[in-house]
């Protein structure tokens, strides 16, 4: 679907429930609260789906929006979420009528799907998608939005941050919104958890091909007393070292072993995730691995020795 025909589709239907994805970050849970501020501004009734993984940092913006299940009869809609298996606890087997996600490597699961894998983030799309429903951003709109597009460009830091990326984020400041608490919360702000975390990744890190190539692989024991936001892009600290281009978080977990890549441009993240049923986009993906840690860090060895 056009961004046009998405939000003819949108206006014609009503009873929302908004889905996110697992271990939701603020792209998802920004967009999610957009669509549905948005939806419900326009007079339609709409919800967002409860993701009991939702982090402190994140939750306010899901305040007031949030109900336990679909009911019968509602329209379901799934953001930046890039496969059935990536939604949100409880929401696995629900049949999903649109789905709108900036995943372009992402599998087609829903009856209708808007996607577009040059937006920076999927906030990029939901602005588009309410600008052409006629909706003038309020406030909370524009803070839900901007904590979308943030998110996924790093503050604008990333390579995929686009003109558009600055134009959604002018938007956003022009409706009055305060974002500097925003900004100083989700990229000024660590807990001494999480330091001590990041201490031992630097401590326990391997590097490859004269340091360009960085992999670590963490015993859930190292996390055990951490909270969603303490480990909240450990991947991208990673990433921070200098002269690494390409790096590879390995977390121990109930349901396997969690994969976490970062690259830069000319890099692919994808290509160390895919084999493991993973994907994502070349500069950040991640997959589960249904292995012990020792041989899951095996594995993922295995292919960066080939890259």
């Amino acid at each position: 679907m056009t961004r046009r025909e998405a939000a003819a589709w949108l206006a014609g239907h009503d009873n929302f429930c908004i889905l996110s994805h697992c271990r939701p970050d603020g792209d998802t849970v920004g967009s999610t609260a957009a669509l549905c501020l948005g939806l419900r501004k326009m007079g339609k009734t709409a919800h967002i789906m409860e993701n009991t993984e939702l982090s402190g940092k994140l939750a306010f913006l899901h305040e007031g929006l949030t109900k336990a299940a679909p009911d019968e009869g509602d329209t379901i809609v799934c953001v930046d979420v890039a496969s059935r298996s990536r939604l949100c606890q409880g929401a696995g087997a629900l049949e999903i009528s649109l789905r709108i996600d900036h995943h372009c490597l992402a599998e087609s699961f829903t009856a209708l799907e808007l996607v577009d894998g040059d937006a920076a983030a999927c906030g990029e799309i939901i602005y588009d998608v309410l600008t052409e429903m006629g909706l003038t951003l309020d406030q909370d709109i524009a803070k839900a939005l901007y904590v979308a597009v943030s998110s996924d460009t790093g503050c604008f830091r990333f390579a995929n941050t686009t003109a558009n990326s600055f134009a959604v984020a002018a938007a956003c400041a022009a409706t009055g919104a305060e974002l500097f608490p925003i900004n100083q919360s989700l990229f000024d702000t660590n807990s001494l958890t999480k330091l001590k975390i990041q201490g031992w990744i630097v401590e326990n890190t391997r590097f490859f091909r004269d340091g360009q190539i960085a992999l670590c692989a963490m015993p859930y024991a190292v996390e055990a007393e951490a909270t969603p936001d303490d480990m909240d892009n450990l991947s991208g600290f990673l990433r921070s070292v200098e002269g690494v281009k390409l790096c590879a978080l390995l977390r121990e977990s109930g349901d396997g072993v969690k994969l976490s890549v970062r690259a830069v441009p000319g890099w692919d993240a994808t290509a160390v995730c895919a084999p493991f049923g993973g994907g994502g986009h070349k500069g950040a993906s991640g997959a589960t691995i249904h292995m012990p840690l020792a041989e899951a860090e095996m594995a993922v060895e295995k292919i960066l020795a080939e890259m």
